[in-house]
């Protein structure tokens, strides 16, 4: 395995209960309500989903601060 892929460790503490927050955000509008606790009887398509969303959406933040506007309704 590569040396960046060794953990999933966050590089901002701070950061970690907005994107906890991100995640349920995203969670809930894929139809997953309870999407906290326990989650191994969530099939592995799902949780995939729910990163693949995230990453959209942090994409979409980042291209709206370094094009200098303001963050907007995320895109479906």
């Amino acid at each position: 395995m590569a040396q960046g892929q060794q953990s999933n460790r966050i590089v901002v503490a701070n950061a970690r209960q907005a994107l906890d927050q991100l995640k349920y955000e995203v969670a809930a509008e894929l139809g997953l309500p309870n999407y906290q606790g326990y989650l191994g009887d969530v099939p592995s398509r799902l949780n995939g989903a729910v990163g693949g969303h995230m990453v959209r959406r942090m994409i979409q933040l980042a291209e709206q601060q370094l094009a200098g506007g303001a963050p907007t309704a995320p895109r479906a």
